[in-house]
């Protein structure tokens, strides 16, 4: 389980720190007032970045299990582990709903 996280962790700073880049690039590909052949070479440039530096590699998984279905985004917890540590009063601003 804790690889999945890992790998996760590891696609997010690869994200993180080719994003500027892949911005400049994807941006220049698609400049219509350039040369058709800088754009090209921006194409070829976008196309050599590596493949977990793009941002649809990210998956939200749980950081506690790895699970990747159910997931809170503000807690990065699954519900089932966020359901766990709201009744311990582990996660702040978080009550048991009543009324």
């Amino acid at each position: 389980m804790r690889s999945r996280v890992f790998r996760d962790m590891n696609a997010r700073r690869a994200v993180v720190s080719k994003e500027l880049e892949r911005t400049i690039w994807r941006f220049m590909s698609r400049n219509t007032t350039l040369e058709p052949q800088i754009r090209m070479q921006a194409q070829l440039a976008l196309k050599k970045t590596p493949r977990e530096a793009a941002p649809t590699a990210i998956k939200n998984r749980c950081l506690l299990t790895g699970r990747g279905r159910g997931i809170f985004n503000k807690w990065r917890m699954c519900r089932f582990q966020f359901r766990l540590h709201a009744l311990n009063g582990d996660l702040p601003g978080v009550d048991k709903a009543s009324w």
